[in-house]
């Protein structure tokens, strides 16, 4: 029963450990987005003769549409950004302002994805629609568009993520009576994203039936087959166990989490299962008692989806009969 309390403990608080790992999955989502845009000053020649533009601070609104890899992400945003503006040397600009829609493919990568905090870098490019009006002349033009980003996200749950970031956006040039200007701009946006499919919680696999037979668990770090201290003082326990019974047939079964191949899984399962028997034999139990099963990734003790590193599934389990 000591044994069985102590393979307890470590599940209790393993699932702390875990929770870094388990807030963001593969899958689509979808977001909104707002914040205010800073266009620099430029110039354009007109038949009131060379003008500077002076932009107002403006406003910009939009909506993703993304895939996350978790790690890589890839999404399509289409966003409106408006700067009213004044001239030089003009009383009346006559409602000089900028209106764009861009239409953006951006690529992303997450650092530390899966945490809680999570930065992040990224790159777009696409399609701007601009209209620009001033001095009683308006020009609509479809420009190359471009942008970086710098950001940082917060996972609230593995649903819901808050976006920060700062972008540099820049077109080739548009045109205001058939002048072309520079069209360079820093924007702040503030983003909400909602991820579908993904799990709020990690569902329990239901609970066996209680052991007749003594038994222990083992955990490992991802993609590793070496012992931690802790498990070294598991086995430890568990060939006691064999000892007080004096003669036993023991099992050791290795499984793994979902972040992998089947095959590389169930390889690695089975590495597991023989780095548990090779530490029982060091401790005094016959290699001929002792048995090695693998099963890879096909009976998780923590349900999850496809791709999550989830502690309490990468374990050997050693029963005794």
């Amino acid at each position: 029963m000591k044994k069985i309390l102590v393979a307890a403990a470590a599940l209790a608080v393993l699932p702390i450990a875990a929770q870094a790992q388990s807030l963001q999955y593969p899958g689509f989502y979808a977001g909104i987005e707002g914040g205010g845009n800073y266009m620099f000053q430029t110039s354009v020649a007109t038949a009131f003769g060379q003008n500077t533009i002076y932009p107002n601070i403006g406003w910009s609104a939009g909506g993703v549409l993304g895939y996350d890899f978790v790690g890589p992400r890839v999404e399509l945003e289409g966003r409106y950004d408006y700067n009213s503006a004044t001239v030089s040397g003009v009383t009346n600009p006559f409602g000089a302002a900028k209106d764009s829609i861009a239409v953006m493919g951006n690529l992303l990568y997450d650092f530390n994805a899966g945490g809680t905090i999570v930065p992040y870098i990224g790159a777009g490019a696409g399609a701007a629609f601009v209209k620009t009006s001033a001095l009683g002349l308006q020009d609509n033009n479809t420009v190359f568009a471009y942008q970086g980003i710098l950001g940082v996200g917060y996972n609230i749950d593995p649903s819901w993520r808050v976006n920060l970031d700062g972008r540099y956006f820049g077109t080739s040039a548009p045109t205001l009576g058939g002048q072309g200007y520079q069209n360079n701009n820093v924007i702040a946006m503030l983003s909400l994203q909602y991820k579908f499919g993904a799990p709020t919680v990690a569902v329990a696999a239901p609970a066996p039936a209680a052991p007749q037979a003594p038994s222990f668990m083992v955990f490992f770090d991802w993609d590793r087959s070496n012992l931690s201290a802790q498990a070294l003082n598991t086995i430890k326990q568990a060939a006691g166990a064999y000892k007080t019974k004096g003669s036993a047939r023991v099992t050791a079964t290795g499984h793994t989490d979902k972040s992998g191949p089947d095959a590389y899984n169930m390889a690695l399962s089975l590495r597991r299962a023989n780095t548990v028997k090779d530490a029982l034999v060091r401790e005094g139990v016959p290699a001929t008692a002792i048995s090695v099963i693998g099963k890879g990734e096909t009976q998780p003790l923590v349900q999850t989806a496809d791709g999550v590193r989830e502690p309490q599934n990468r374990r050997v389990e050693i029963v005794m009969q």
